[in-house]
């Protein structure tokens, strides 16, 4: 079986209306089902989704997330304080600024050892390594 990550932005490109992506990670989430892969994310990548896109597609995206169709990880307040490190460590001003959502999920890969990832972000999550040095496989 699979595992893959899932950032903000392919659940707006999936959920949304008239997206420029939405056709690719609507094919996409249907081969993970149909292929029973392990998807998972974060609950700021689930907020920042669910702001992003219009109430009928949010409460469709959510119900989605309800139905377990993702895995959403819940993390310890502990855990804020190593992705406020990510989030220093990978900013680069003015240029880039790595937000919480990435950094949690960051943090979740270093977590599970999962370094694939559904991602809009591509120049972001190229830069991004693992403390193993290991970069992530953007799908």
């Amino acid at each position: 079986m699979s595992a893959a990550l899932v950032d903000a932005g392919p659940l707006v490109a999936a959920f949304g209306v008239n997206q420029p992506q939405g056709k690719r990670y609507q094919v996409l989430f249907k081969r993970a089902a149909d292929e029973l892969w392990s998807l998972a994310t974060t609950w700021p990548c689930v907020v920042e989704a669910s702001y992003l896109l219009d109430p009928p597609q949010r409460y469709a995206m959510l119900r989605w997330v309800a139905a377990g169709a993702i895995n959403v990880y819940p993390f310890a307040q502990e855990s804020v304080d190593p992705m406020v490190e990510l989030m220093r460590k990978y900013t680069e001003p003015p240029r880039s600024e790595m937000d919480f959502a990435d950094a949690s999920l960051v943090w979740l890969a270093t977590d599970t050892g999962v370094n694939r990832i559904m991602t809009m972000d591509e120049r972001d999550f190229s830069r991004y390594r693992l403390p193993d040095g290991r970069g992530f496989e953007i799908l």
